[in-house]
């Protein structure tokens, strides 16, 4: 096991309320004289109650929803910010980027300013002296660097704090969305930077929205959701159900089954999702065998079509066919039953969750006349974006 750099037990913050001059100037008077600001009935909770343990050589990311107390995670662990509740033990150097213009003097210039951060670090003028030129690089900002920060754009002051940040190496980089900051040659800079920085086995804790950038970077991810841990472990893992709730939530209501208005027409009897040894299953791993059986019901005794398809959680078709591309298939149960089986070897969808519906159609296969849905979760490990898998080869 690699050496504790932070641990967070039951960490929590919260703010009065009532935004009421007194108040405001009764918690100021606590932080002064050192008291503990402990949770009332006047508070609000932005955080609360999380539990962590940093090792050196993790890369872990934070995700959730506007408003979900990621930022103020960061900022209670960088030491920003002092908790609420909890007890919060650093024993590591640690680096923030968590505010673009923090420690940042804006009258001052980007030179004035290297000085400044530098010195905030611990660095002296002659170990930033030595360290100049890598950083005037790193930021390429050059025509701007004897101008005041003031004048600086935010991917400018962002490209300024990442390189001073870079050249110190830090036992834990913590990061809040630096990579939504700045055109895409800094942001492959900055990856490139990332990659280097946690193969010598540096330390990252990351907030962003991009939860490819987390999958890219982070081993393991922290889901927070409505102001405490929801989910915490394997990044694959956490990130399915993190977008399986945004599509949920996109949705507003859970999927349900259609059925056929006229009962005397073509209906589906039921429905199985199997593996190859024909279990029935709600999850199956990319590119594994799923195996879908159908059966209808047909009041005229002539044989129905089936069709099936697949659907993002966010109501997004993925694929879609009928058993009229096959006039062959299905299999006759009784006078008024049929079973169809479709085998499919080798499913090529990225790991999400789906829905997978199946339909009743006449033998002519242009009316749809009955539908039927159910879950179907796809897990695996891959940074490839969409939901299905191409064959390719790079040359």
């Amino acid at each position: 096991m690699q050496s504790l750099l932070l641990e967070a037990n039951n960490l929590g913050k919260s703010y009065p309320a009532d935004g009421h001059a007194v108040n405001r100037l009764r918690a100021m008077i606590k932080i002064l004289l050192g008291r503990s600001q402990s949770l009332s009935n006047n508070s609000v909770a932005v955080l609360r109650d999380v539990n962590l343990r940093v090792h050196a050589g993790q890369s872990i990311g934070i995700i959730g929803e506007n408003g979900a107390g990621k930022s103020t995670l960061l900022k209670l662990l960088s030491g920003v910010i002092k908790p609420t509740t909890g007890k919060l033990q650093c024993y590591g150097s640690i680096a923030a980027l968590i505010e673009l213009s923090a420690g940042f003097d804006m009258e001052a210039s980007g030179i004035e300013n290297i000085y400044l951060k530098t010195a905030l670090m611990g660095l002296s003028r002659k170990q930033t002296r030595a360290h100049l030129d890598a950083i005037i690089e790193f930021a390429d900002i050059d025509d701007a660097l004897s101008q005041p920060v003031k004048t600086y754009s935010s991917g400018m002051v962002v490209r300024l704090g990442f390189a001073i940040v870079a050249i110190q190496k830090p036992q834990l980089l913590m990061t809040d969305e630096v990579l939504a900051v700045g055109d895409e040659s800094f942001q492959r800079k900055c990856i490139n930077w990332l990659d280097n920085y946690l193969g010598d086995g540096g330390t990252l804790l990351m907030v962003s929205h991009s939860t490819y950038q987390i999958k890219r970077l982070c081993q393991q991810t922290i889901w927070i959701h409505e102001h405490q841990v929801a989910m915490q472990g394997d990044s694959d893992k956490v990130i399915a159900a993190y977008l399986d709730w945004h599509a949920k939530k996109q949705s507003n209501t859970e999927q349900t089954v259609i059925r056929a208005i006229n009962p005397h027409s073509y209906q589906v009897l039921s429905m199985r999702l199997l593996n190859a040894a024909d279990a029935e299953v709600e999850q199956v791993e990319s590119g594994g065998c799923l195996r879908i059986e159908i059966t209808l019901s047909s009041p005229d005794g002539r044989k129905p079509a089936a069709g099936f398809g697949l659907i993002e959680r966010g109501g997004l078709p993925v694929y879609g066919v009928a058993s009229t591309e096959a006039p062959a298939s299905g299999s006759q149960i009784d006078a008024h039953q049929w079973r169809f089986l479709v085998d499919i070897p080798q499913l090529q969808l990225l790991a999400a969750n789906y829905i997978v519906r199946v339909h009743a159609l006449d033998p002519e296969g242009i009316r749809v006349c009955d539908s039927m849905e159910t879950k179907l979760a796809v897990r695996g490990s891959s940074l490839e974006l969409g939901n299905c898998r191409i064959a390719h080869q790079w040359r």
